[in-house]
């Protein structure tokens, strides 16, 4: 870590502030070498001083969520990491509107809609991550996605001005938004429900945690889906008949449960994880024509 980056931080007030943090405590995939700092605001303003600061200063900075997505090198982050996650993940109801701020967890924003009797979220009860990284990916599942049920997004765009986007301005599709488009920061979301029945809400949310614990490999830390789903196919079929299912280096392997996860089974490295990812590639490419493309995101510096 630079000597000018502990110097800027030390005393500043954008909540919590970690230095030569290891990544590998702040991602699902448990792997990841340290940052120079990691900002975890507490609100609004901690956001917006924190990254006023870095682009003032000319220091490079890197927001995320709950880590859910996220493949970090092993040399770690140079920079700051701006964590928007836990303390900036407030959630308010109003008839059949829901508010999160952007580092509400899905499955608590679920839980929320649940305890209002309100209906329409429940493919998302079992999304890991955040709210931010949600709308950021158009995160959905079980035929549901955000893009059916947001209205509003306030933002931080590049010029450090807050502006209020509607779901047309959002330009959703697979997989994406104008967040990733546009280099926008997400702060707060406005979704529209439905007043629905409770029980038949609660009953839906189980099937679908259930379903969910059933095919997926929660038991060991990973990303998540470590693949996009190619147009006409289903990347875990493809890996499966490629023959690579519980294919491993080091501790890196395609998941026996789902071939569409590669998982941590000890303390795998981030060299391990993409020696596997690009062997996946190759041989479904080889036997298929079909070149699977990373839905994990991958960040770090040499």
């Amino acid at each position: 870590m630079e000597t000018r980056i502990y110097e800027l931080f030390k005393d500043r007030s954008f909540g919590r502030i970690l230095f030569d943090e290891p990544m590998k405590n702040h991602t699902s995939f448990k792997i990841g070498g340290p940052a120079d700092v990691v900002i975890i605001p507490d609100n609004e303003d901690d956001i917006v001083n924190a990254i006023n600061c870095c682009r003032e200063n000319g220091v490079k900075y890197f927001i995320m969520g709950n880590g859910t997505n996220l493949l970090v090198k092993d040399t770690g982050i140079r920079g700051a990491v701006i964590k928007i996650a836990n303390g900036f993940d407030k959630i308010d109801v109003i008839e059949d509107r829901v508010f999160c701020q952007s580092g509400a967890l899905l499955k608590k924003v679920a839980e929320v809609c649940l305890k209002h009797s309100l209906t329409g979220f429940e493919f998302a009860c079992g999304i890991p991550g955040t709210v931010g990284g949600a709308i950021a990916m158009n995160a959905g599942a079980y035929s549901g996605e955000m893009k059916d049920v947001v209205t509003k997004v306030k933002a931080l765009d590049r010029n450090g001005n807050i502006v209020e986007l509607s779901n047309e301005d959002m330009k959703f599709r697979y997989r994406g938004s104008s967040v990733i488009d546009e280099g926008l920061i997400v702060l707060g979301v406005e979704f529209k429900l439905e007043k629905g029945e409770y029980s038949a809400i609660e009953e839906r949310m189980k099937d679908l945690t259930n379903r969910r614990e059933a095919k997926q490999p929660l038991e060991y830390p990973s990303a998540g889906s470590t693949f996009k789903r190619p147009e006409g196919y289903f990347a875990g079929k493809l890996i499966e008949d490629a023959g690579l299912r519980g294919l491993r280096f080091g501790d890196a392997q395609v998941s026996e449960k789902h071939c569409g996860f590669v998982v941590n089974i000890g303390e795998a490295t981030f060299e391990e994880v993409i020696t596997l990812i690009k062997t996946i590639q190759k041989v479904v490419h080889d036997k298929f024509n079909v070149m699977l493309e990373p839905e994990v995101k991958i960040v770090g510096d040499e």
